[in-house]
């Protein structure tokens, strides 16, 4: 009879376990690896046994020659050399270590190209990052089915991570500054066929809570961060102002937006700005919920973690996002000019999501792959509901060493049913961006959208 409690008290554990959601919290052994045959963050440190990859040593520690606190960013890594390109013709010789939507994209576009350079490991981060990392790890739980974390704060709460949901949750987490707000200027540009578009321009702000030194458990308040975005091009669309509130656990409080409209002159709730619904100003070309390669609740897909693998995907894109070029200079047709894009051999979370049974999106599945060094999702090929692949996502991002920390700096999504792309959160004509800066919170709040508005 004894046996028979043991055995049903262990089936009641397990069934807790996976179906009331709680899951998480490393070891203390596997926490004291971080910093040693692990960086703080959680990547291998050691490099691959063919020296393809080299081993972390720091990253970025010292800002390079010729660089000005503030202004635009020197390329650390001017002075590398393409070491082949990815073609058409080559494609299947590096097919291994291609997504399927580079491997699609070099197969549909003969003007398409990957140049591979040297793999730098560049990632680094404020040493309070690294701390926080290591003191939420123990504590850190996802819960209500993972559309939640909780016990975590100012860390990446999942450095060992164990399931899809787990990684998904280090990218929607992740800071995109330091020590909590943000202050762009970008446009966004869906390029037809020709190679025609316009430019929508815009302005953003931005409030971390989750990462601001002055934030605790106790008044996080489910508050995740907070978003302001003001249309300021063109003309038609001027006026136009978005406000986003983003939770930490959208099964007790879903995401709130609020848009103000300059023609009605009036606030209003925006339930819709939320998974599939169309980004403003890409044409139809890429989702809300794709913006940053993922954003938002988790709750559509079963999120599965299929390993790591080395891959070439966009890094250290510090050429592509240069002040000295201008945007019709990149914007060409089909997709971007690849003379600019710069690829490196990674070792990456492969992630795939698939939609929930009774779930509806236009993505059926969604594959995302992961940087190690840096939680950034560097590459996402989607899936149409006949399964088939339908676009293609690449995140082009750097090391903001300044702060320092890794982060997108501009996005091309390509839908190659249509033979279009839209690039998003380019900057290369606009001023540096400021991810230091420090503002009133009341900035975020509806009174003051309500305030801003102009017609």
């Amino acid at each position: 009879m004894r046996r028979i409690h043991v055995v049903l008290a262990t089936v009641f554990f397990i069934t807790c376990f996976i179906a009331g959601g709680a899951w998480g919290q490393l070891t203390a052994e596997e926490i004291d690896r971080l910093g040693k045959d692990l960086t703080p963050m959680g990547a291998i440190k050691a490099g691959n046994a063919e020296g393809t990859i080299p081993a972390w040593e720091g990253g970025i520690l010292e800002f390079p020659a010729g660089y000005t606190d503030g202004g635009y960013f020197v390329d650390p890594f001017k002075e590398d050399k393409v070491q082949f390109k990815i073609t058409t013709q080559n494609v299947d010789e590096y097919g291994d270590k291609l997504t399927a939507g580079h491997k699609a994209l070099l197969k549909q576009y003969d003007t398409f190209y990957m140049n591979v350079y040297p793999t730098r490991r560049s990632a680094s981060y404020a040493q309070v990052i690294y701390d926080g990392t290591r003191k939420v790890a123990a504590t850190a739980e996802l819960v209500d089915d993972g559309n939640g974390i909780s016990n975590s704060i100012q860390g990446y709460p999942f450095p060992i991570p164990k399931t899809g949901l787990e990684v998904m949750w280090n990218v929607m987490i992740r800071p995109h500054a330091y020590p909590g707000f943000f202050e762009r200027q970008h446009i966004i540009a869906a390029v037809t066929r020709s190679g025609k578009y316009d430019l929508v321009r815009m302005k953003d702000y931005g409030f971390l809570n989750y990462w601001h030194e002055d934030s605790t458990l106790e008044n996080l308040n489910n508050m995740q961060w907070m978003y302001r975005r003001e249309i300021t091009a063109p003309a038609k669309m001027a006026g136009g102002v978005l406000l986003l509130h983003e939770t930490l656990n959208q099964a007790q409080s879903a995401r709130k937006a609020w848009v103000y409209n300059p023609g009605q002159r009036r606030v209003r709730r925006a339930p819709e700005f939320a998974f599939d619904n169309p980004w403003e100003g890409s044409d139809g070309l890429m989702t809300i919920d794709q913006a940053t390669i993922f954003n938002g609740s988790p709750e559509k897909y079963d999120w599965k973690l299929i390993g790591k693998k080395e891959i070439y995907v966009p890094y250290n894109s510090y050429l592509f996002n240069s002040h000295e070029l201008k945007y019709k200079d990149i914007l060409t047709p089909l997709h971007p000019a690849p003379q600019y894009m710069r690829y490196e051999l990674h070792r990456v979370f492969v992630v795939e999501g698939t939609l929930k049974e009774g779930q509806r999106h236009i993505y059926k599945r969604r594959t995302i792959y992961v940087d190690e060094d840096t939680w950034v999702p560097v590459c996402a090929d989607l899936y149409d509901n006949r399964d088939q692949l339908w676009r293609v996502s690449e995140e082009h991002s750097v090391n903001y060493y300044n702060v320092p920390l890794v982060t997108y700096a501009a996005e091309i999504h390509y839908d190659l049913q249509v033979g279009r792309y839209v690039s998003a959160f380019m900057h290369n004509e606009e001023p540096p961006w400021n991810v230091g800066v420090d503002f009133d919170r009341k900035l975020f709040s509806t009174q003051a959208l309500r305030r801003s508005g102009r017609r």
